[in-house]
């Protein structure tokens, strides 16, 4: 850790020394700007080591070590952390080590932008609300629940920035207006989609169809309400209110979003730290493995057909037709399984070379 301070300081003093743009040399004061691409990181970089400071102050409690250190919980995104424990004094503590950490640096704690809280009255981090609500032992073992949902403030901003479009697009035609559109609702919808948003969504929804509909009733003063509904809107499905140009062409809805929990990534495994297995069952996908074999390998939960054991990192993993192509069968999923080498070659009774197989498909019937 102590080897930190002395990069932080070395970063802080280049940035401040100036910025290269198109080779050009340009002086400045005051560093890489607040939302720049390159913040995030830097922010990541200073403030590496104080999840270890903290976990260090749970050692020094009273009790076991190792319950301490799971008691108290740090979560950190660039320069925005939240700190958990149950006892407001702990809080407090990690508050005043953790001024004292930042001081090394040159740096402090924003008063405006630091507060303590109880998780009943909820607080706001990343743009979501996270509040727990107490219910009867009958629902929860502990005596509450934990719901995570998008902020107000978000919200808010949100549907400000659609109906600040609306109004710029008053005289466009609904294809401008909807392309316009599209991308700000399915990114602000991907981004809350693993928490509980449905109620958010729909609220949302209904916001931004009654702001369309004053639109479409501005562009068309003189024709009934019914005419305009039926120009700018009409049916996909079971739905008869999709602001659409056609059916390749629609404004997606907030509510129409699905809701996906977030699975954590359990400790510090990383994408490129090569282990395929965990990473196609997590992602569905893996830079280094073929889509066809990470479908497999959710669709068997990671286990081999042949001897149900689990797939592990290292393991050469090999494509199986159940119906061989010799006998019709087919490259399609259904006739796949992913087996382990040594379990592939027990299959079929003999050892066999892959890439042979690749070449000549036929050899092993023949």
């Amino acid at each position: 850790m102590n080897t930190y301070p002395s990069l932080r300081r070395l970063i802080k003093s280049w940035l401040k020394a100036g910025v290269m743009d198109n080779g050009t040399f340009s002086p400045t004061e005051e560093g890489t700007p607040q939302g720049g691409v390159i913040s995030p990181l830097l922010a990541n970089i200073a403030l590496h080591g104080m999840e270890k400071r903290i976990k260090q102050f749970a050692e020094t409690m009273k009790g076991s070590k190792s319950k301490n250190r799971n008691a108290l919980n740090l979560v950190r995104y660039a320069d925005d952390f939240v700190i958990m424990h149950k006892d407001h004094y702990v809080v407090k503590e990690c508050q005043r080590i953790i001024n004292i950490w930042l001081n090394d640096m040159g740096l402090e704690l924003k008063s405006s932008k630091t507060r303590i809280t109880h998780t009943f009255e909820g607080f706001d981090f990343l743009g979501f609300n996270i509040r727990q609500y107490q219910v009867g032992k009958n629902q929860s073992k502990q005596g509450f629940k934990t719901i995570i949902k998008p902020s107000l403030e978000k919200v808010l901003e949100h549907y400000r920035q659609l109906a600040k479009v609306i109004d710029q697009y008053r005289a466009a035609p609904q294809t401008a207006l909807i392309s316009r559109l599209k991308p700000i609702i399915r990114g602000w919808c991907n981004y809350y989609s693993s928490v509980c948003s449905k109620e958010t969504f729909n609220t949302l929804g209904h916001m931004l169809w009654k702001k369309l509909r004053r639109w479409g009733y501005r562009r068309h003063p003189k024709k009934s309400k019914s005419w305009v509904i039926k120009k700018y809107w009409g049916t996909i499905g079971k739905d008869n209110w999709m602001f659409m140009t056609g059916k390749d062409n629609y404004l997606p809805k907030h509510a129409k979003t699905p809701i996906v929990r977030h699975r954590k990534v359990k400790e510090t495994r990383s994408p490129y730290d090569g282990d395929l297995i965990y990473w196609s069952l997590r992602m569905g996908k893996h830079p280094e493995n073929t889509i066809q074999k990470a479908k497999l390998l959710k669709r068997q939960k990671g286990k081999c057909s042949h001897c149900g054991l689990t797939f592990r990192d290292g393991d050469k993993l090999e494509m199986h037709h159940i119906l061989p192509r010799a006998n019709g069968g087919t490259n399609k999923d259904e006739n796949l399984e992913l087996l382990h080498l040594h379990c592939h070659d027990a299959k079929h009774g003999t050892k066999v070379n892959a890439l042979e197989l690749d070449e000549n498909p036929l050899m092993r019937y023949q």
